[in-house]
């Protein structure tokens, strides 16, 4: 098993935290695990993406560089930007509340989540990329949500356990607009 995630957004849209969730998550599967973050000049508002690759083997380099399996992208820059990133036939979800335009190629598994749609219907709007990360759950099988969810009560720790509720909401909400919007694919 290889996979070669890459998240991508503005500053500010919980790409990173994306990222190290879905790492910190297969890494407590024991997997191996590689996690890249990159910035833009201005961190919020600015360009982000990591590189998150997740193995049963050893990883050579955490970069990716044509060869990702999937594409998280929050905003219309970051796809057209890591699109061509990606392998024929793999997987690209797209928050389609901020991306209205449909991908440039025809060779992969596009699936639009109205991201701040869901969060917004969860009572925070911030909570998109957990949105993101559930249709990321759902749609493969590298992370189990309940691990995922798990992961974030041991990140938020004490001191935050009561935004755990929310972004689980928001992961359960994303979970089930992946598998909608694949059914109709």
């Amino acid at each position: 098993m290889l996979e070669k995630t890459i998240c991508a957004g503005f500053g500010g849209q919980g790409v990173m935290s994306m990222g190290r969730l879905i790492a910190s998550t297969a890494m407590a599967r024991n997997l191996e695990v590689s996690w890249l973050p990159s910035y833009g000049p201005e961190m919020r508002g600015g360009t982000a993406n990591c590189h998150v690759i997740v193995s049963d083997k050893l990883i050579g380099s955490p970069v990716i560089y044509h060869d990702a399996t999937c594409l998280i992208a929050m905003n219309l820059p970051s796809m057209q930007k890591f699109e061509a990133e990606l392998l024929p036939g793999a997987l690209l979800i797209y928050n389609s509340s901020l991306i209205e335009a449909a991908p440039r190629r025809e060779d992969l598994r596009a699936v639009p989540v109205p991201a701040n749609e869901l969060a917004a219907g969860v009572g925070n709007p911030k909570v998109a990329n957990m949105v993101m990360l559930g249709a990321f759950v759902s749609l493969t099988s590298i992370v189990e949500l309940d691990d995922v969810i798990l992961e974030i009560t041991e990140m938020f720790g004490v001191s935050k356990k009561q935004f755990v509720p929310l972004n689980e909401a928001a992961l359960r909400r994303g979970v089930e607009a992946a598998g909608a919007a694949y059914a109709q694919l």
